[in-house]
């Protein structure tokens, strides 16, 4: 299989693809065009920030199933695209924390000190001393917008400076900010408070200008900002109009709206710092993230869950092991209905009950939507796309969950809806995590979702059972195991077999044909 590693990927990185006998093609920054043919026919694509992924290279690759991106920050991606392809994309967002956490400090110190002013003003040979009068850390608070795993190590070691600090992050709860000693707060009141303001969130429509000019005017008069995330959260016009006014007293900038940065009216101002784009920049962490993205693309070329994907709901740890097998009991159920449905399906809903609702669940949804959709659509759909796929598609979905159970300890019930009809199943996994069917369309059941099924809806009287067994038989189909379903003696019913082999279109319309019989399906899972 071939990887294309642009950017200046680490040669850390590079070596866990060569142990994997993968074989790479490595270089420099590619523009649109050049990646459009370099991307055609590789199976993996490792980029840093410099090559921008766009839809149209995207479109362009043939066999590509991963993207990997050796940092935290995405926006040079084109996910939404990648997902609509079905192509797994992941980043690092570990490898570089420490690095982006300590050079968070580091321009903190230098603007509450004005190092890099002096410096540059005692090269010239000027000893400026009153000039550049300082203040302290300690005692200061500090307001992190953005409490993730960056946020998280930057209070640990404002902490240790003796600073006070408070944080928004609607995200996180009192418990966890307890634990960093954080004072959790709305965003408003952190601003307000602050003396030195640090970002700490991906850029998207949401925390685009999230520091604009109304939020700025929050800040005391005198705090200083900092950020060290993504270009585009803080209004760039604000806060020189800010600076200029003399509200804010510094800023401390490692990354811009436009980068690389040629010309901004904030270069001019004395009490500026800027750097470009250092954050993730040592050593270490171009060799962590590296390696983590790498064997995450090692991971996904060689059929095993990856561990950070961002286009695709991730389960690690413990948790992992809980919800493997309702992952596949999902999957099935979704599968079974998708070849029940006679018409084209509008809506679904997925409930899930029991211990099992108090997770989240997503992964399990977009299993169901990858078996719902699958035979109609074969390889066209997988986990990372399902969910996009039943969206465009205009499929409805629903989830609901309830820890409320009577007869099991976790059941997933769903439903889909077509112009004509609608059925249910229900499932769970039992004892030695097995999967099993428990209810059809109302009636109780017992059957393992697998391999070759019949269902025969019918009537509850003697002398269909018989000759539905015989026909099959005449075709040479050996049935496993059989079994009826129904809600009162003479009523509607179901039959279903599990048996050895498909069973021929001829055997379907002769079942059809015994008297009692309402209808028959042939599901194989």
């Amino acid at each position: 299989m071939r990887v294309l590693a642009l950017d200046g990927i680490d040669p850390g990185g590079l070596a866990i693809l060569r142990e994997a006998g993968l074989e790479i093609t490595a270089g420099g920054k590619m523009n649109e065009e050049e990646l459009k043919e370099a991307i055609r026919d590789v199976e993996a694509l490792l980029v840093r920030s410099g090559t921008r992924v766009t839809a149209a290279a995207i479109n362009a690759a043939q066999k590509l199933k991963i993207i990997g991106r050796a940092g935290v920050g995405t926006d040079n991606i084109d996910v939404a695209a990648a997902t609509e392809r079905g192509i797994v994309v992941v980043n690092a967002p570990e490898g570089n924390t420490i690095a982006a956490a300590e050079h968070t400090m580091a321009m903190m110190l230098a603007l509450a000190r004005n190092i890099p002013q002096a410096s540059a003003t005692l090269k010239q040979g000027i000893w400026e001393k009153k000039k550049y009068l300082g203040v302290e850390l300690r005692g200061k608070t500090l307001g992190i917008i953005g409490l993730g795993k960056i946020g998280r190590e930057v209070a640990r070691r404002a902490r240790g400076m003796e600073m006070k600090v408070m944080a928004y992050d609607p995200y996180v709860d009192q418990q966890q900010a307890a634990h960093l000693e954080v004072e959790l707060a709305p965003l408003e009141q952190v601003l307000a408070q602050a003396d030195f303001i640090t970002v700490h969130l991906p850029l998207t429509k949401e925390t685009q200008h999230l520091l604009d000019r109304e939020k700025l005017r929050l800040l005391k008069t005198g705090a200083r900002v900092l950020n060290v995330a993504r270009g585009g959260i803080i209004d760039e016009a604000a806060l020189y109009e800010a600076l200029k006014e003399g509200h804010l007293a510094g800023a401390a900038l490692d990354v811009f709206e436009e980068e690389p940065l040629k010309a901004s009216p904030l270069l001019e101002m004395d009490n500026v710092i800027v750097t470009p784009h250092l954050g993730a920049s040592t050593e270490e962490a171009q060799v962590a993230v590296a390696v983590e993205v790498a064997r995450d693309v090692v991971r996904c070329l060689q059929g095993e869950p990856v561990l950070n994907a961002v286009n695709i709901p991730i389960v690690k740890g413990h948790l992992a092991e809980v919800l493997h097998p309702f992952s596949q009991l999902a999957e099935k159920l979704g599968g079974f209905l998708a070849q029940l449905m006679e018409s084209p399906i509008i809506a679904a809903e997925i409930c899930y009950q029991g211990e099992l609702a108090r997770y989240d669940l997503a992964p399990l949804t977009s299993s169901f939507l990858k078996g719902l959709l699958r035979p109609l659509l074969a390889d066209a759909v997988n986990y990372v796309n399902a969910p996009v796929v039943a969206k465009k598609r205009g499929i409805r979905i629903r989830e609901k969950k309830s820890q409320e159970m009577e007869y099991f300890a976790n059941l997933i019930s769903v439903k889909v809806e077509g112009r004509r009809e609608n059925h249910r199943l229900a499932g769970t996994v039992n004892q030695d995590g097995e999967p099993r069917l428990v209810n059809l369309d109302g009636y109780s059941i017992d059957a393992s979702p697998a391999g070759h099924l019949l269902v025969v809806p019918h009537l509850d009287r003697p002398r269909i059972i018989g000759p539905v067994a015989l026909v099959i038989g005449d075709h040479q189909v050996n049935i496993a195991t059989m079994q009826v379903g129904r809600q009162e003696i003479g009523g509607a019913a179901v039959m279903l077999m599990s048996i050895d082999s498909e069973v021929p279109w001829p055997a379907l319309q002769a079942i059809r044909q015994v008297e009692g019989v309402l209808d028959v399906r042939y599901i194989y899972l």
